[in-house]
């Protein structure tokens, strides 16, 4: 299953980052101001991924990652991977699973999981 997640930065600004199976942050999505342009995004993300552009791109110290742009504008980057064969295998999952993702909003209670045992 994958899931949006929407957060409230310490800014003030909203962020999503997108999860695959086991919770581990694929991609990371622009800061925003306003929570509907983080919305507005993921919208977007989920209805049209085929017109969004994968750019890859690698790091100095040799490891990978992609970002969505759309328009000219890079609206999120991944996380890192440390081989090509891992970095396409995001992407492709990426692509496959972005439309049924679930959404959770995150951003309106700072602090979650408040009175839970650790």
């Amino acid at each position: 299953m994958a899931l949006f997640v929407i957060s409230k930065q310490e800014s003030g600004n909203y962020r999503f980052t997108f999860t695959l199976r086991k919770g581990n942050p694929v991609l990371t999505g622009i800061s925003c101001r306003e929570k509907p342009d983080c919305e507005a995004i993921i919208a977007a993300m989920k209805e049209h991924i085929g017109l969004f552009t994968v750019t890859r791109k690698h790091t100095p110290s040799g490891r990978y990652f992609f970002r969505l742009s759309r328009g000219g504008l890079v609206l999120a980057t991944s996380r890192k991977f440390t081989t090509l064969l891992r970095l396409s295998k995001a992407i492709e999952n990426v692509t496959e699973q972005i439309a049924e993702a679930e959404i959770l909003d995150f951003s309106g209670n700072e602090d979650v999981f408040a009175g839970s045992s650790r």
